[in-house]
């Protein structure tokens, strides 16, 4: 089967990344990182306004109801352009987490201000230890663990994070929101969707870095040649492309299969198969560039965190590859029967 993007996607797609790059990304991520958000915010809301924070929110919370495949178009974009904030808890995991909760109450007082981006919200779960992003200008911030949703207290201990725009805090639950096997469901959904949004994220950033690493080879010089030039680096940078071609199929099969019982399992491979590409991504770059690719005030660099941030944000890669295992252990005996 042949799986293409529409027009309509693609065009969605070009609009959003003239928005960002539009929109002085690297001057508001490093405001972000010294606590001025100002900047960043003004982006998110010009994010918003093309429908990206309601994407996959019901048209009855003023939402676009679209497809989870538009939500990944989106997500790869803001990876590429290096967005910051909460854009997977607030575009992603809150929207899937409310609307499938058996009281519809919370969607009602939230998703509306999430979808039209005046509101950002965020969310920790068990596999990220009770550590949530952005909770200190978040609205709501949410706790998910033992299968109940609960409201989080207001932060208090910051985390310090590989990316200096990652504001992390550690959050205590307070309020109880839901609770039970719907909820607990609620919340599985949620994460799977979660990773799934990192796993875009991470491939907009590696090919990010491959531009900017490509155009950097193609006007450095040595030995009077560019070094783009060089067979060992024409080479390394191939090697890049290869692996995030390869990644980018994983992430749309996985978007289309949300809805199945191989749902863990294809989410959990996007996401290692991405955050290796975007890895390798990262090392290329930071070898082709040399010295000034270490250096803060290179704008390199602002990728280079996020990717070795977002790589175990929503899991680590031995924690997904083991749920991809017991999804296979689990598949043998019908395989076998078969």
């Amino acid at each position: 089967m042949r799986f293409a993007l529409s027009t309509e996607q693609l065009d969605f797609a070009a609009e959003l990344r003239k928005i960002l790059d539009a929109g002085q990304v690297p001057a508001a991520v490093r405001a972000w990182a010294d606590g001025d958000t100002t900047k960043g915010r003004a982006l998110l809301r010009q994010i918003a306004d093309m429908g990206v924070f309601g994407l996959i929110v019901d048209e009855k919370y003023d939402g676009a109801d679209a497809t989870t495949v538009d939500l990944v178009v989106a997500l790869i974009e803001l990876g590429r352009g290096a967005a910051p904030g909460p854009v997977i808890e607030s575009a992603a995991v809150i929207p899937a987490l409310l609307q499938r909760l058996p009281d519809d109450a919370p969607a009602q007082r939230w998703l509306p201000a999430l979808a039209s981006g005046e509101a950002l919200g965020t969310i920790t779960f068990e596999a990220q230890r009770g550590i949530a992003l952005d909770a200190d200008i978040a609205d709501p911030v949410l706790v998910a663990a033992d299968g109940r949703l609960t409201l989080g207290v207001a932060p208090t201990d910051s985390v310090t994070s590989i990316d200096p725009a990652r504001k992390l805090f550690r959050v205590r639950a307070e309020e109880v929101i839901a609770e039970g096997p719907e909820a607990e469901a609620a919340i599985d959904y949620a994460f799977d969707i979660g990773v799934l949004a990192c796993a875009a994220q991470l491939l907009g950033a590696g090919r990010s870095i491959l531009e900017q690493t490509t155009s950097y080879a193609k006007q450095r010089k040595q030995f009077g040649r560019a070094i783009g030039e060089f067979q060992a680096v024409k080479q390394q940078l191939a090697d890049v492309l290869i692996a995030l071609d390869l990644a980018e199929p994983l992430v749309y099969r996985a978007a289309l299969a949300l809805g199945s019982d191989d749902r863990a399992r294809d989410v959990s491979a996007a996401l290692v198969t991405c955050g290796d590409a975007a890895h390798r991504a990262a090392r290329a770059g930071l070898q082709v560039h040399g010295a000034i690719g270490y250096t803060a005030e290179f704008d390199l660099s602002l990728w280079l965190t996020k990717v070795a941030a977002l790589r175990t944000a929503w899991g680590t890669a031995d924690f997904h590859r083991g749920r991809i295992a017991d999804a296979l252990r689990a598949a043998e005996p019908a395989a076998a029967t078969n």
